[in-house]
């Protein structure tokens, strides 16, 4: 009798299992999941090219510095928790790709980040070439 029970709850765990993964293949978030921000211009590093012809307009760079978290400070002539911060660098590249926006880019080319840490400050600096794509009739004349 033992082993009748034993293999029906084995039976029902095995069914409970087949129907979770089942119903999590069906699954499909009501809002769309994305992991990479959406700018109002495209956005070109160093190593990228649009795959387009463009005028170059001008070249925007934007700058921060904060102030550091306590957690950051030295302690013990240790400078500790340092590092790159990936939300202000996506605030930075927002504000800039903003700015070309507002003056008509429709791209930013050779973007390039930097950051740097000093014993009172985070400092951070994005800085990239602002670019109109040209239309057909202008490339061919």
């Amino acid at each position: 009798m033992n082993h009748k029970s034993n293999s029906g709850k084995k039976s029902a765990w095995l069914g409970l299992v087949i129907m979770m993964v089942s119903l999590t293949g069906c699954f499909r978030p009501a809002i769309p999941i994305s992991m990479s921000p959406n700018y109002p211009v495209e956005v070109f590093y160093e190593n990228q090219q649009p795959d387009r012809p463009f005028t170059e307009m001008e070249w925007l760079e934007y700058k921060e510095e904060v102030p550091l978290a306590d957690q950051q400070k030295p302690q013990k002539g240790r400078m500790v928790k340092r590092g790159n911060n990936v939300e202000q660098k996506e605030l930075l590249l927002a504000r800039l790709t903003m700015q070309a926006k507002k003056m008509g880019a429709d791209a930013l080319i050779a973007v390039r980040y930097q950051y740097y840490s000093s014993a009172t400050v985070n400092g951070y600096s994005m800085r990239g070439m602002a670019v109109k794509y040209q239309k057909e009739r202008e490339v061919g004349q």
